[in-house]
């Protein structure tokens, strides 16, 4: 069987100079890394995975945001506010219900 020569993408002496460039400048580097040694950020960041230098950039997570009370609690201050049943109103929006009920708590004596 015949021998199959596989042909590299980067020499050692890119491969080396990555990988210093790499623990000086870290994630945020990998753009100047990419055009020092001309490829493609995608190339680089790969090559830096096999190698097993390449440390993820941690994700960010949401931050949960405080939105104030919900619907449920907007609908039940409506109905204690104006003596009826206002689960029709379900289906509005929860900035609609908040509006509604400031002008209830504004109206309140004509109510």
């Amino acid at each position: 069987m015949a021998e199959v020569k596989k042909t590299t993408n980067y020499t050692d002496m890119q491969v080396a100079k990555i990988r210093e460039m790499y623990t000086e400048l870290g994630n945020e580097g990998i753009e100047t890394i990419a055009a020092s040694v001309g490829k493609s950020v995608r190339s680089v960041r790969s090559k830096l995975v096999r190698e097993g230098v390449y440390v993820a950039s941690p994700k960010k997570t949401a931050v949960a945001k405080d939105t104030g009370p919900s619907k449920k609690e907007l609908l039940n201050q409506l109905e204690a506010l104006v003596g009826f049943n206002v689960a029709s109103l379900q289906g509005s929006t929860k900035e609609g219900l908040a509006s509604l009920l400031e002008f209830a708590k504004a109206n309140q004596s004509e109510i």
